[in-house]
């Protein structure tokens, strides 16, 4: 069924090197709810193609000539809110991450990781879920915590805090750690159902869009660091 025309996912693959589009392409299409519709070489041509070729998905590559991956993902989220940006990343990349998330990307994957992993985020981005790989997230973990430490965190982010309730900022806390709402509500001994009403009071005080956003703004003022408030 999942071959079904209707269920298709439509991706487009952006990445400079030639080698890795046409593997990608290969791969992906080996999976039948996917389809690879569109293949740039750079940010703009992404762009351009996304005029013609409407996608669900793009696999971004965070660095590429003329657009990089985070403009790019910054340019098509405010002309397509509804395209799901996956960047793709080597290790060496964090403050780039950090740039494309913050623009709306649903998350990142390391180059060279399983295709299984791969048509893994595609499926959950598509449904409308993020991706935050945890090799990753622990090194952007540590960088905004560094940031953080300095002068970064604006007062309005610390009057938000002052906002929640105790459970959604526990809540709040371990989205920043990279927990599901599963893993929340055992940690919290508390229902999914709490557990997402608290994730969603959460964003919409905080003014914030989806998990991705929580947990970096977690990060960014040092919650996700700090000793545990209500833990079981």
């Amino acid at each position: 069924s999942a071959g079904e025309e209707g269920r298709m996912i439509n991706v487009m693959i952006a990445d400079d090197q030639d080698i890795i589009r046409a593997s990608m392409k290969i791969a992906l299409e080996m999976n039948e709810d996917m389809a690879v519709r569109a293949m740039a070489r750079s940010g703009r041509e992404a762009l351009e193609l996304l005029a013609q070729t409407p996608v669900d998905i793009i696999l971004m590559d965070i660095r590429m000539p003329e657009l990089d991956g985070v403009l790019a993902t910054k340019a098509v989220k405010e002309r397509y809110p509804n395209v799901g940006i996956i960047i793709l990343t080597t290790f060496d990349d964090d403050d780039y991450v950090y740039s494309a998330l913050k623009y709306g990307a649903s998350g990142y994957l390391l180059k060279g990781g399983s295709v299984q992993e791969l048509a893994g985020a595609i499926r959950t981005v598509a449904a409308g879920g993020n991706i935050l790989n945890p090799d990753v997230t622990n090194k952007v973990v540590k960088l905004f915590s560094r940031m953080a430490q300095g002068s970064y965190v604006a007062e309005a982010d610390l009057q938000g805090l002052r906002t929640l309730t105790h459970t959604e900022r526990s809540i709040a806390q371990l989205v920043g750690r990279g927990l599901s709402n599963k893993e929340i509500s055992t940690a919290l001994s508390l229902s999914e159902g709490t557990v997402r009403n608290g994730l969603s009071t959460a964003l919409s005080k905080l003014n914030l869009r989806d998990r991705t956003q929580l947990a970096l703004w977690a990060v960014q003022i040092g919650l996700s660091q700090m000793k545990g408030e209500g833990m079981k």
